[in-house]
This record gives structure tokens, C-alpha cells and sequence, in this order.
């Protein structure tokens, strides 16, 4: 139906409806990061926020049911990360959690979102559900990667996703090799294969290990800086492609027992920093 020329003129229109905050619903959006740093725990993390939990400070507008559809871990990982998790959360989080979140292990299974069949199955699932997590997409399709038209056609099929069941459709997905490498993670051109992935996105956020060189300026407490030997259990979070609402500013989450992804508040060591001089002790 064509939108009335008019009307729009002369009427204010809605508030726009965000899964979070510059995620808008009933579109597309990618989650990239490097294998083995915490993208997947931030997901199934953002997907109990939008169910009712926050612990990732997403800020969520409002609760929903949410689909998390896990092609890349077996159950048994699953179920240990899920109580990792809900060791942060009292009963009724937990409870709210439980009753607003799905989360279905399908490694093995040959899913593919491009099958008619499988199509339908996941749409009629997942209609008036607020958020649809698939982790990762390369498990879910046997497209060519590398093709602009095939990723091209595979994105405009999580948007038929989305516009037929009205949730909101985050697809996980690794940064190609050299960005990994050089520490360019959080480039929106990261992302492994065609440009289309990301180019047809709405949304677009990234998950990056700590580098060396923020290890050395950056401390927890103000004091000593975190460290080479501690700068593993730090990842950051970003936005690297917002379509409909500004960028909000980067955010440090601190990895604990289990891989639980929890806030930490980060600041620049003070240039006076020069540790303890052990000559004097």
C-alpha cells in the first residue's frame, strides 16, 4: 500500500519502536566479531534482555518473546552458558526469562533458511515474537559467501523474516582474516565475505577482544593499567552501522566464570601511572 502523501504532511507520525536502542524493530541487523570472542554469549545475553533480564545494559524499550536459534554449539553448551547466566538473576528475572525466551539447538540438523519449507516452519514459529537470534548465519544457508548477489538474496530473505512474523532479525557472523589480524574488528567493512551482508543491514554491531595497546591505558579501578596478562577477560561493544538513530558510544564488558559477559566501568590511566617501584619497597 502507498504511503498517503498527505497525511504524512499533516499528521505527527508514531515514535519509532527500537529492539534497542538504534535497533529498530522489524529489521535486519548483524552482530560481528572474531571466532572465540564472546559474540555468541553477548547474544543469548541481549536476547534474556529483550526477554526480561538486563544484564548487558542494552536498555531495551520494552520485553518480548525471543527466538534464538543455535546452529553453531550443541546443548549441552548451551544449557551451561544459560546457567552461567542466570546466576546473575533473581527468581522472577529468571522466571520472566523463561517464559519470554527459546532458545533451540539445530547443529546438525541442515537448516536452511533458503528451503521453502524451512522458510514457513520459522515464520509460522516465530509470528509476534519481538526478536529472531540466528547464530551463526554461515550454518544456515549454502549460499556462496563471497557472492554479492547470493548474500544480497539472503539478507532480502531475513527481511521477508522479519516483515511476516514483525520481529526484529539479528544474524551473528565472523569478521574475515585480516581484519581479525590487525585488529580492525570493529570496521564495518570487517565482515567476512560479500559487502552485501552488511551493505543491506540496518544495524550493524561488533564485538572486539582488548588490544595490546588499550591494556596499557586503560585501567578497572583508576590505578594500574589492566595489562597484557588480564586484557583477555575484556571484550568491547559497538556499533559500527545505525541507520535510524545515533550512534551511542562504545562499551566495555568484563568476561566472568563460565564466559558471562557483565558492564565494567573503564577509564584512561593517569598519565602520572608509574607502578610500584619495587627498590623502594
Amino acid at each position: 500500500m502507498a504511503i498517503d502523501i498527505m497525511v504524512s504532511f499533516e499528521q505527527e507520525p508514531a515514535q519509532l519502536d527500537f529492539i534497542w536502542p538504534g535497533f529498530l524493530s522489524g529489521t535486519v541487523g548483524a552482530l560481528i566479531a572474531p571466532g572465540a570472542t564472546g559474540k555468541s554469549f553477548w547474544a543469548l545475553e541481549a536476547s534474556m534482555s529483550v526477554a526480561g533480564g538486563d544484564l548487558l545494559d542494552l536498555n531495551p524499550f520494552h520485553s518480548g518473546r525471543v527466538f534464538y536459534l543455535a546452529g553453531e554449539d550443541p546443548e549441552a553448551v548451551l544449557v551451561r552458558r544459560i546457567h552461567a547466566i542466570g546466576k546473575y538473576f533473581d527468581l522472577s528475572t529468571r522466571q520472566a526469562i523463561a517464559e519470554n525466551l527459546i532458545v533451540e539447538p539445530i547443529m546438525g540438523s541442515l537448516f536452511n533458511i533458503m528451503d521453502e519449507r524451512h522458510l514457513e516452519r520459522l515464520i509460522e514459529f516465530c509470528t509476534g515474537m519481538r526478536l529472531i537470534v540466528l547464530d551463526t548465519l554461515s550454518r544456515l544457508h549454502t549460499l556462496d559467501e563471497n557472492s554479492n548477489a547470493d548474500m544480497a538474496r539472503l539478507v532480502s530473505r531475513l527481511e521477508h523474516v522479519a516483515v511476516r512474523t514483525c520481529a526484529s532479525v539479528l544474524y551473528l557472523h565472523h569478521v574475515n582474516k585480516g581484519s581479525a589480524r590487525d585488529g580492525l574488528a570493529d570496521q564495518q567493512q570487517a565482515a567476512r565475505g560479500a559487502s552485501a551482508l552488511i551493505d543491506n543491514a540496518r544495524w550493524c554491531g561488533f564485538v572486539a577482544k582488548m588490544t595490546e595497546d588499550e591494556a596499557k591505558t586503560l585501567s578497572s579501578c583508576g590505578g594500574q593499567p589492566i595489562g597484557n596478562d588480564r586484557r583477555g577477560f575484556y571484550v568491547r561493544f559497538g556499533v559500527s552501522k545505525q541507520n535510524y538513530d545515533p550512534i551511542q558510544i562504545d562499551r566495555w564488558y568484563e568476561q566472568k566464570e563460565g564466559g558471562v559477559l557483565v558492564p565494567v566501568e573503564l577509564m584512561e590511566v593517569s598519565s602520572g601511572w608509574k607502578g610500584i617501584d619495587l627498590e623502594q619497597v
